[in-house]
């Protein structure tokens, strides 16, 4: 790979994430950016482009955290600095790896110094590398929790706190924060998207020309990266000088009272929860008005503020994808655009207040006509960030069935059975769930289902290296090359440690795991309306799933068999999607979706050996198509018993009959059965509660005969 960047000015398209990236570059305060969109979109090309354009820094010679002589951090770990020597550097791009540690993002303790010379002290992280650069996060979605919590913190605070093993040590961590991921392979909690300053939805040009040239300049780069750099080395240079002049700029621009009205009056109608929209849109209207060369905000910076900063804290649970209203937003602002401050009570002054606020006839004659801004921003190219769920495939069509056949069981009249596929039906509210977990205790991905080993998590005991040292435990290590000290000829204050005195940290949390959804689809599932209850509880399940951090997969068997509606993915939205556009009607060939279930999780072990599977199968237990339906069904179901796959079966029959055939399903299984109505933790506290009060109840009566006695 050449070692050459791609120019940022060569980039094809893609005006939002352009003018997303270079208002953070103007102002780190904005609060970074989240660059969402589909693979092979150019996402990280231009973030590592961005890195090219900022302009150097000075720093003090020899600190490890990069602290600017002229401004030196106090509380800086290598200082103190006074009129330290100097030199100049480019900005630095530290790219976060998926896998990335804790201890390597804020640093640690030095433990070759500890243990070599006996003396505390700190070995800095990639926060401190990235401190007056960009730090770039790829596919920020697949980090774990408590590491994206860590990083926003850190953005958001502009400095890094390391209160670990022995250590205490505060530094300045001030950078520009970009994020990029595929909404595909999971979201991040509304929690975390509300954290960054700006969101982008990009998406690959669907005009064929602006496709053949992004096509050509790619080929042209990778035959000649220096000399393709070259021609666009003018552009560069002038958007660099941009960049520099706006930030001299940035100081002196004015945020408006009628600005701020409606900043403040956006956030309001679209209903955002706390402040941070406020800030944020504030900083960014200001660094809009700079990057255009004006001193004063207007109505179209707080509207590209609103674009840019809005759609990802429109969420209002995990499943609704980052969206605005285009003309809600101009309803909005054309409202309060000539509103003036309301008087103070008991000021007995003229009504029209049009003279010591200055704001009187200012900013809002200019925007309002639809004039050109005159700044050369680059103009978004669409309407705004589109919701980004992948659209569900359209279903199959059912082939023509006569009746179904007879069933090995007998069926209630009350429960028709019909043969035509039934047009898909809304789900219903979701709920919290019980919590199913899988037996023992594992050691697959950092999560909140089931009890596992983790890297997080607390300490439980020490032990031997398994294979590579994995996080220390010093304590334990220590103790175990104390007794040796004198046999090993100790000198001074440094340990003499042998290999075998090392001990690693067992720490015990929860993991995640592979959640299956085996659905069934049939025209017994379609009678009496089940279907818009029986999609509410496994709409209810996926959010549970998603709230974990679990992957999931859905199988749907109907009709003639069974259908990976869904392989095993970490974007639970694209579950939902797929659920919601599920149509039913057809036989209930409940066999082959267990025996598809059972190939999929065969293929998923060799994928990924330490994920833990959990079956979940929604059917009403009934099985019908071909001879000896329901005995098939039976002996694919021993297959998971034998294997001792946890399995949850949530039944579905309903009405006064009932034939209990799910619930011999779970015990086949070897797994678990679970009604509709039982599946609301509210439900299961109920009983609790009921069961608690009837026996104190009990207890009080046994004690009032005793004492009548």
């Amino acid at each position: 790979m050449s070692d050459v960047r791609y120019p940022f000015t060569a980039i094809v398209g893609m005006a939002d994430l352009r003018l997303g990236l270079l208002l953070n570059a103007v102002s780190p305060a904005v609060g970074g950016v989240l660059v969402r969109g589909e693979k092979g979109t150019a996402k990280s090309t231009m973030v590592r482009a961005l890195a090219g354009l900022l302009p150097s820094i000075a720093t003090v010679d020899g600190c490890r955290f990069a602290c600017d002589p002229a401004a030196p951090d106090p509380q800086c770990p290598d200082g103190p600095h006074v009129s330290p020597p100097a030199s100049e550097r480019p900005a630095q791009l530290v790219e976060l790896p998926v896998g990335v540690a804790e201890d390597r993002i804020v640093g640690s303790l030095d433990l070759e110094r500890a243990l070599a010379e006996g003396v505390k002290a700190y070995e800095p992280g990639l926060l401190a590398r990235a401190h007056r650069g960009v730090l770039y996060i790829d596919e920020v979605n697949l980090l774990q929790d408590h590491v994206v919590d860590l990083l926003l913190d850190a953005a958001a605070m502009g400095r890094s706190y390391v209160e670990r093993e022995g250590v205490s040590v505060r530094h300045a961590a001030r950078f520009l924060l970009v994020g990029t991921m595929n909404p595909e392979e999971g979201e991040l909690r509304p929690q975390l998207l509300d954290r960054f300053g700006l969101t982008v939805e990009i998406a690959a040009t669907r005009d064929p020309a602006e496709r053949a040239e992004v096509v050509r300049r790619r080929l042209a780069y990778d035959a000649d990266p220096a000399g393709f750099a070259e021609r666009f080395a003018e552009e560069e240079r002038a958007l660099a000088e941009r960049i520099v002049a706006a930030r001299e700029l940035l100081p002196k621009v004015e945020l408006t009272d009628v600005a701020l009205r409606q900043i403040t009056a956006v956030c309001a109608a679209f209903e955002v929860d706390g402040l941070r929209a406020d800030i944020v849109m504030a900083r960014t209207a200001v660094a809009l008005a700079a990057w255009d060369g004006r001193t004063e905000v207007q109505e179209e910076d707080v509207r590209k503020a609103a674009r840019l900063a809005l759609p990802h804290r429109r969420r209002r649970n995990p499943f609704d994808a980052p969206g605005l209203d285009e003309e809600q937003l101009d309803r909005t602002l054309e409202e309060h655009a000539q509103q003036e401050e309301p008087e103070p009570e008991g000021d007995g002054s003229g009504p029209d207040g049009d003279g010591p606020d200055g704001d009187g006839d200012g900013p809002e004659g200019g925007p309002d006509g639809g004039g050109p801004d005159g700044g050369g921003a680059p103009e978004p190219s669409d309407g705004g960030p589109e919701g980004s769920a992948p659209e569900p495939p359209a279903p199959e069509a059912p082939s023509p069935e006569g009746p179904e056949e007879p069933a090995q069981q007998p069926v209630p009249a009350q429960h028709p059975s019909p043969a035509r596929e039934s047009a898909p039906v809304a789900a219903g509210d979701p709920y919290r769930t019980q919590l199913f977990t899988v037996k023992g205790t594992g050691h697959g991905a950092q999560g909140r289902r089931s009890p596992a080993e983790t890297t997080g998590g607390h300490t439980i005991r020490a032990r031997r290296p398994q294979g590579a040292l994995g996080r220390l435990h010093l304590t334990a290590t220590l103790q175990a090359a104390a007794p040796h000290q004198a046999a090993r000829g100790r000198s001074g204050r440094a340990l003499v440690v042998h290999k075998d005195d090392f001990r690693e940290q067992v720490r015990q949390g929860r993991e995640s795991n592979l959640v299956l959804f085996v659905v069934d689809a049939s025209g017994s599932m379609a009678a009496r309306q089940r279907m818009t209850t029986v999609k509410g509880a496994v709409l209810s399940l996926l959010m549970d799933a998603y709230q974990r951090r679990d992957k999931i997969g859905m199988i749907t068997f109907r009709g003639a068999g069974a259908e990976l509606a869904l392989p095993p993915t970490s974007s639970v939205e694209v579950g939902a999607a797929r659920l919601e556009s599920l149509p039913t009607g057809g036989r209930t060939p409940l066999a082959a979706g267990l025996l598809r279930a059972h190939e999929v999780l065969r293929v998923e072990r060799l994928r990924d050996p330490s994920r833990r599977p959990l079956l979940v199968v929604v059917t009403d237990g009934r099985a019908t198509g071909g001879r000896d339906a329901l005995a098939r069904s039976h002996r694919a179901a021993a297959l998971f018993a034998a294997q001792g796959t946890a399995s949850v079966v949530l039944d579905c029959e309903s009405g006064p009959v009932r034939l209990g055939l799910a619930r011999t399903l779970a015990g086949l299984l070897g797994g678990t059965a679970v009604g509709l109505d039982e599946l609301r933790a509210e439900g299961v506290a109920s009983l609790v509660r009921e069961s608690r009060s009837d026996n104190r109840s009990a207890n009080r009566a046994t004690t009032a005969m005793r004492k009548a006695a």
